[in-house]
C-alpha cells in the first residue's frame, strides 16, 4: 500500500507480507480487469509462498441491474473454479431504487460482501480498487469542495465487523492489463463504465496524469491520521459525557487548534445528529465562530444544539424530526442514527423519542429522565446514572463519563438531551421489565459505524471507550507501508 510500490506484483507482495497470518482473505471479484486482476496476481503470490499461511476465497456481486449480469458471474465462477479457489455469487434481491442506485447498489454490495465473509470464515476482504479509481474519486471531490481530501482509503472497516483492504490503490489500471495479457487471461468490461450518465464516466474523460498526485494523496493521509491521533488526546482532556446523551466541552477545550477543534466537533456533531457525515465546511464555520466567541446563547447545525455556557460547550441532539423505529421480534435496526436496537422480545417493539409523552417510559438502556414535575438542582443531583451500555462509568473514569447526574448540570441542556432519548413501547403500551430485559439498546456511530476508515481509527476507537461500547476491530496487519502498527 505504499506509492512507491506501484508495480501490481510488488504491491501484492507487500501487501501479503504486511498481514497477520494465518489469513484467509475474500477477494471481491466483478470479472472487470482490475478485480480479476488482483485475484490472478495474489493466487500467483499465495502458491509462491506457502510459508505466509495465507489461503483466498472469493465473491461476486450480482446486482441484477441490466442482463447478462447472471452469466458474467457465472464466468468469474468458472475461473475462480480453475484456478481451485472456493467461489460463490452473492445477489442482490428485492426491489432498486428509483434514485441514488449507485450508492444504494455499494451499500447492498459491500452487506453481501460481508455476508459472503463470514459464511467463508474469512479474515478480511480485499477489492481491486485501482489508482485510476483514486484518481476519479479526488477529482470528483474537488469539484464539490475545496477541502484537501483522502480520497479512498487503502482500509476500511465495514459495520464494525470485517476490514476491506485495497492493495492496488497505487497501481494503475494499465499496469493491471498488461499483467493480464501476459498471462492471457480475460476479462469483462462492464457497460455502464462508458456510460456518460454516470459522474465517475464523466470525469475519467477529462483527467490528465498529475505526477504529484501520489505525492498529495500520502501528504492528506499522513494529516489525517495526526488530526485523528490529535482528536483522541483532545477526547481525553476536553469531554465529558452525560448519562450517554449529552456531551459537555470544557471552557479549555474550545481554546485548542482550531485544526483539531474543527476536526473533533464535527465529528461529534455527526455522533450527537445521528448522521453518517460531518456538517458542511459552511455549517462548520459558522459552529467554529460561535463555539470560540464570546458571547453566550445557542445554535443548531446538523440536528444538533450547541449551548455555550460558561462551564462549556453543550451538545444534544434536537428533539424534532426524530423518527420512530418499529421491530418485530428478532429484527435488528439503528434508530435515529445513535442507537442500536435488537429485540429479542416475544412481541413487536417501537422506538421513540422521549419528546411529547405524557407518562415516563420505561428505559430500556436504564436512562431515567427527571421526575414528573418541576426540574430543579436537587432532582439533578440525585437521580441515578446510565448503565454500561449506554456509556456510563465510574465518575473517576479516565474518560469523564459522568453518566449524567453526578453533579448539577444546566436544566434546560438536560431536558433537551433528555427529550431525545429512546424509549421503548411494545404495541402501543410500555413494555413490562421482563420484555424490556430482552431488548438491547446500544449507542451507534453513524460516521464510524458503518464504514471507519483507518484515517479515523484512532479517534474513533477512544470515542467508543468514552461511550464504553465495544472496541473497534483491529487492523489485521503487522505492518502498513514497511512501519510495524
Amino acid at each position: 500500500m505504499s506509492p512507491e510500490a506501484a508495480l501490481p506484483q510488488l504491491a501484492i507482495l507487500q501487501f501479503l507480507t504486511s498481514l497477520q497470518s494465518p489469513a484467509r482473505i475474500l477477494v471481491a471479484i466483478s470479472g472487470g480487469s482490475d478485480s480479476t486482476g488482483l485475484l490472478l496476481l495474489l493466487d500467483e503470490a499465495v502458491k509462491a509462498a506457502p510459508h505466509l499461511k495465507i489461503s483466498l476465497c472469493a465473491a461476486t456481486v450480482d446486482h441484477a441491474l441490466r442482463a447478462g449480469s447472471a452469466d458474467e458471474a457465472r464466468k468469474v465462477a468458472v475461473l475462480c473454479a480453475s484456478l481451485g479457489i472456493p467461489h460463490i455469487i452473492m445477489i442482490w434481491q428485492g426491489d432498486k431504487p428509483k434514485t441514488g442506485i449507485m450508492a444504494a447498489a455499494r451499500e447492498a454490495r459491500y452487506g453481501l460482501l460481508a455476508t459472503a465473509a463470514n459464511d467463508f470464515k474469512a479474515d478480511l476482504i480485499v477489492t481491486g480498487h485501482t489508482f485510476d479509481d483514486q484518481r476519479e474519486t479526488l477529482a470528483m471531490r474537488g469539484m464539490r469542495t475545496e477541502q484537501v481530501s483522502t480520497g479512498i482509503a487503502d482500509a476500511v472497516l465495514f459495520d464494525r465487523r470485517f476490514w476491506i483492504l485495497r492493495p492496488l490503490l497505487f497501481s494503475t489500471r494499465a499496469d493491471i492489463r498488461a499483467f493480464l495479457k501476459e498471462r492471457g487471461v480475460p476479462w469483462i468490461d462492464d457497460p455502464s463504465n462508458e456510460d456518460m450518465k454516470y459522474e465517475r464516466v464523466r470525469t475519467r474523460r477529462q483527467l490528465s496524469a498529475d505526477a504529484g498526485a501520489e505525492r498529495n494523496i500520502r501528504a492528506a493521509w499522513e494529516e489525517r491520521l495526526a488530526l485523528s491521533t490529535k482528536g483522541a488526546e483532545w477526547l481525553d482532556r476536553h469531554l465529558t459525557l452525560h448519562g450517554g446523551l449529552l456531551g459537555q466541552v470544557m471552557p479549555d477545550g474550545l481554546r485548542q487548534d482550531r485544526a483539531v477543534l474543527d476536526y473533533v466537533l464535527a465529528r461529534l456533531a455527526a455522533i450527537f445528529g445521528g448522521r453518517p457525515f460531518v456538517p458542511g465546511r459552511g455549517q462548520m464555520e459558522r459552529v467554529l465562530t460561535f463555539a470560540t466567541g464570546s458571547g453566550l446563547g445557542r445554535m443548531t447545525a446538523g440536528r444538533v444544539v450547541f449551548d455555550l455556557r460558561r462551564d462549556g460547550l453543550y451538545l444534544a441532539r434536537e428533539s424534532r424530526g426524530i423518527s420512530p423505529l418499529v421491530l418485530r421480534r428478532g429484527e435488528a435496526g439503528v434508530w435515529d442514527g445513535r442507537f442500536g436496537a435488537v429485540n429479542r422480545s416475544g412481541t413487536t417493539i417501537g422506538v421513540e423519542a422521549q419528546a411529547g409523552h405524557s407518562l415516563i417510559p420505561v428505559f430500556v438502556t436504564g436512562i431515567q429522565p427527571p421526575r414528573v414535575g418541576a426540574v430543579n438542582d436537587s432532582t439533578m443531583r440525585e437521580e441515578s446514572p446510565a448503565p454500561k451500555d449506554l456509556g456510563a462509568l465510574d465518575s473517576c473514569d479516565e474518560h469523564r463519563n459522568e453518566g449524567g447526574l453526578g453533579r448539577a448540570l444546566p436544566k434546560g441542556a438536560w431536558r433537551r438531551a433528555i427529550a431525545s432519548a429512546p424509549v421503548i413501547f411494545a404495541k402501543g403500551d410500555l413494555l413490562s421489565p421482563e420484555s424490556a430485559g430482552a431488548i438491547e439498546l446500544t449507542p451507534y456511530f453513524a460516521p464510524f459505524d458503518r464504514f471507519l476508515t483507518r484515517f479515523d481509527f484512532i479517534f474513533a476507537n477512544r470515542l467508543s471507550a468514552v461511550f464504553a461500547t465495544a472496541p473497534y476491530a483491529r487492523l489485521p496487519l503487522r505492518s502498513i507501508d514497511g512501519k510495524t502498527i
